[in-house]
């Protein structure tokens, strides 16, 4: 069977600002068509999306089963007011305005709920992150939160210590997951959490001349070693590989290449796919 358990129908790969314009008066449905028939050409038949504000993850859902394909979406993503997510999702500014976010994308049809807890890689400089995310303290508390209301929680994370916050919290899923150490890996083992590192999002940046190639090659053995070690000790990976984002096109196939230059094999994969779609 094959998944991809991280895509954005919202962004095609190239520019983000362009792909919003695309669908921000109403999802384009032929070009959500031509994106789900790619997938399925490719024998895909479970996507889960990261979502976005417009809409267009929910059109995409409801046009996916004419494609053969099970898809998830959290609606929008969830983003504390003045860090990370903003560009894509909804703010709050307090754990009241939160969990009514929760409650209302719930009733609206949301899947599972997406939380943005940290910022992005900048890729031409090892080991630093993009804009903040929420205060570690608070990271717990989203989750909690969410899973009162019934909901599975797709965390975008990055830096261990946003990680091992959430993980402790008992996360359903880490997305990309830059910067861990073995604390957060082990709790991310120990309380089940999935882990789906998007690593095409940093090997798809090689060679094209946009960051500094020796950070961009850092950051992926990083991730890569750390992929292996979370293998070794039991944990399970998912492949997903964020499609949309710069560079990764729909259908584009390089995570479970990069995945198993990790150390991944098919069995762990498919194990880790199984896992994803047991939460959410």
């Amino acid at each position: 069977m094959r998944g991809n358990c991280h895509i954005h129908a919202l962004l095609d790969g190239r520019d983000w600002r362009q792909a919003i314009d695309r669908h921000r008066e109403k999802p384009d449905e032929n070009y959500l068509h031509q994106m789900l028939r790619t997938y399925a050409d490719l024998g895909y038949t479970y996507l889960r999306d990261g979502g976005d504000r417009w809409g267009v993850g929910a059109k995409a859902r409801s046009l996916a089963p004419d494609y053969g394909i099970t898809y998830r979406t959290p609606l929008a993503p969830l983003c504390k007011k003045g860090c990370y997510g903003g560009f894509i999702g909804l703010n709050y500014e307090n754990l009241s305005q939160y969990r009514a976010l929760v409650v209302k994308n719930r009733e609206k049809g949301a899947d599972f709920i997406k939380i943005m807890i940290s910022g992005l890689m900048d890729f031409d400089r090892f080991g630093i992150l993009m804009q903040k995310g929420p205060e570690l303290g608070e990271i717990p508390e989203l989750v909690h939160i969410a899973h009162e209301e019934g909901m599975a929680v797709m965390a975008h994370g990055n830096g261990a210590d946003a990680v091992l916050a959430a993980a402790k919290a008992g996360v359903d899923s880490i997305e990309h997951g830059a910067y861990l150490n073995e604390e957060a890996l082990h709790a991310m083992q120990e309380s089940g959490t999935v882990w789906v590192p998007t690593l095409s999002t940093i090997g798809n940046l090689r060679g094209k001349g946009r960051f500094q190639e020796a950070a961009v090659e850092k950051i992926l053995q990083s991730a890569m070693e750390n992929v292996r070690y979370f293998l070794k000790i039991g944990g399970k990976i998912a492949p997903g590989d964020d499609a949309g984002a710069w560079a990764v096109p729909h259908g584009c196939q390089a995570e479970e290449n990069l995945l198993y230059q990790a150390g991944a094999t098919e069995a762990a994969l498919q194990a880790g796919l199984m896992a994803i779609m047991e939460k959410f």
